[in-house]
């Protein structure tokens, strides 16, 4: 069965979302994976720690609430995409029997039947994933305060999973964000304040509440308040450059009553800022659901004042609740900041030498001089991409897992296992200020031959937009990789390589990426000369994988025209390095 498709895809895409925290207020991570077994990936089942329900109805049709349930496979590298592998998640309801019923959409590839829910799907990918829902109503007969667990447990022949455990309970607390009118467009130094405002719009109160704040790199929230306790890059998948917060506030928040914090958070836009997302949620507090939200991150308390809230006096001028369905998708809100701010991505070379016959390594990537660090949250999509030529004389022997083989032209190529004239490595969706990619390749010199170059662009992950919509330095997006070269050349275009890479993944990740008009085709697009590397050039199909395709306008070849060279390899040394001269002339 093969149903990689729209919803595969949707899922894919949910993953991607959930990464960056827009599923933490309903999506709770489960328990800690166990040991991998046989070298299987180990995914985390997990969901909210409590479903409210409405108690049955004197008339009418009862209301159901949602119970989403989502995977999590944090152990996996990105790029380990597997859309194949079936999988089957058990729900056994045994423990609800007398306090709810348990039904599917009819599009839903779940199944109930008896005391067992069965849901299948396809596909095993790294981070966090939703499955389909299972819709609970109170079953006829039951009343205010019965409660049963439902155990969740999953089964695939390409993974484990750890169990999950959620309790379900007839009445409870609505509690219901309300949505702030942010200014989405700033400058670096903007502050704002945000007066997060709930309402309980359930059948009893709520026992203190759980405020989840959860905000990327280029915001902050400079208060740490001492019942609040905080946690920098996590927790769950939500990739690095994020701070997250956990606020338990007391007190007895009944239902019908609408509250707002004694003093507004203030959200402030620092100079890392250009794409970020501010997350704000309401759960009623308790051990179980703050062991859920840490999602085993280390997590550190506040020393600052402690955080409050009263009731509005004036509820009409507090939160609106969306509807009374006890539903979690209501308790929270995101915002997406757009700042104007630049982060300049600069690419760096290498100079290798040996002898005929012999295998180098060059250690080649890009670096983000900041300030602002980029991330495409909401689309997934990566940031950038390295793109490589192969100098000539040359065969690329290995290379880094996340790079792929290119035409010379920049083309889809099939064949990734033999040797190929051009290279491709997409970043991730984020690349943190101060942070890159550094790419080690080896090389074979299959001849001897001085001073042979191979350019080095890091540009946007599109063919058709080479362009990087935030660097405003776009000269030093190039530099180059030199064999058996003499001089300085390995800086030309960006900056001297190999040494001091940096962090090896990017920086923060920001609200969305450009998107690019899918029904463009790069067979169109002019991509850089035939490389003359030893490896076999094999003329595809003008496509592109993923982020394959032609380099930025600074530097898009072998950078020795083939009549200079064969000049200067024939006159020596001297007039060689007069053709360099005016090749660096050509590409200033």
């Amino acid at each position: 069965m093969t149903r990689f498709s729209p919803r595969a895809a949707l899922c894919r895409a949910a993953g991607s979302l959930a990464a960056a925290g827009l599923l933490a207020a309903a999506s709770l991570a489960g328990a800690a994976a166990p040991a991998q077994a046989a070298g299987l990936p180990v995914l985390a089942i997990g969901g909210p720690a409590e479903t409210a329900l409405h108690p049955y109805p004197e008339s009418g049709e009862p209301l159901h609430a949602t119970l989403g349930i989502t995977l999590d496979n944090p152990g996996a590298d990105e790029g380990d995409d597997d859309y194949e592998t079936e999988f089957t998640v058990t729900f056994d309801l045994s423990g609800i029997a007398d306090v709810a019923h348990v039904a599917v959409e009819d599009t839903s590839d779940c199944e109930v039947t008896g005391t067992k829910a069965v849901c299948t799907d396809q596909g095993i990918w790294p981070g966090l994933r939703g499955i389909d829902d299972l819709l609970l109503t109170a079953a006829e007969g039951s009343e205010e305060g019965d409660s049963g667990t439902i155990r969740v447990t999953g089964q695939s022949k390409g993974a484990t999973f750890t169990p999950f455990t959620t309790r379900v309970t007839v009445g409870g607390a609505d509690l219901v964000m309300e949505e702030l009118p942010f200014k989405e467009r700033t400058n670096p130094g903007d502050r704002q304040k945000a007066p997060i405002t709930f309402a309980n719009r359930g059948t009893r109160a709520a026992d203190g509440v759980l405020l989840g704040l959860v905000y990327s790199r280029g915001l902050d929230i400079p208060e740490r308040y001492s019942n609040c306790e905080y946690t920098e890059g996590g927790p769950g998948s939500r990739g690095p450059g994020w701070t997250t917060a956990l606020c338990s506030v007391e007190g007895s928040f009944e239902a019908g009553a609408t509250y707002t914090l004694a003093t507004p958070l203030t959200i402030e836009v620092t100079d890392r800022a250009y794409y970020d997302m501010f997350v704000y949620s309401i759960r009623e507090n308790s051990a179980a659901q703050r062991t859920a939200q840490r999602a085993g991150a280390p997590f550190e308390r506040g020393t600052g004042a402690v955080l409050k809230a009263v009731p509005v006096k004036d509820p009409a001028k507090g939160a609106t609740a969306r509807g009374g369905d006890l539903n979690p998708w209501d308790n929270f809100h995101e915002a997406d900041f757009r700042t104007e701010n630049t982060a300049d991505f600069v690419a760096y070379g290498d100079k290798v030498a040996g002898a005929e016959g012999t295998t180098v390594t060059a250690d080649i990537g890009f670096r983000n001089e900041g300030p602002a660090w980029v991330g495409y949250v909401r689309s997934g999509e990566p940031v950038a991409t390295l793109d490589f030529t192969v100098p000539p004389g040359t065969t690329v022997t290995a290379k880094p897992d996340r790079c792929r083989a290119v035409t010379a032209g920049g083309g889809y190529r099939e064949d990734q296992k033999s040797p190929a004239p051009r290279y491709v490595c997409d970043t991730s969706m984020s690349v943190l200020d101060g942070g890159g990619l550094d790419l080690p390749f080896e090389l074979r010199i299959d001849r001897s031959s001085v001073g042979a170059e191979g350019a080095v662009t890091v540009r946007g992950p599109w063919l058709q937009n080479p362009k990087l919509p935030f660097d405003p330095e776009p000269a030093n997006n190039t530099a180059y990789l030199i064999v058996n070269g003499e001089g300085e050349g390995a800086d030309s275009g960006g900056t001297t390589g190999g040494t001091d890479g940096g962090s090896g993944e990017p920086s923060t990740p920001p609200t969305s990426a450009p998107d690019p008009d899918s029904s463009e085709s790069p067979s169109g697009t002019t991509g850089p000369s035939e490389s003359a590397s030893s490896a076999t050039s094999d003329g595809g199909s003008a496509g592109t994988t993923g982020g394959g395709g032609g380099l930025a306008a600074t530097g898009s070849a072998v950078l020795i025209a083939s009549g200079t060279a064969a000049a200067a390899l024939a006159a020596g040394l001297l007039l060689f390095m007069a053709a360099r001269r005016r090749a660096a002339a050509r590409h200033a």
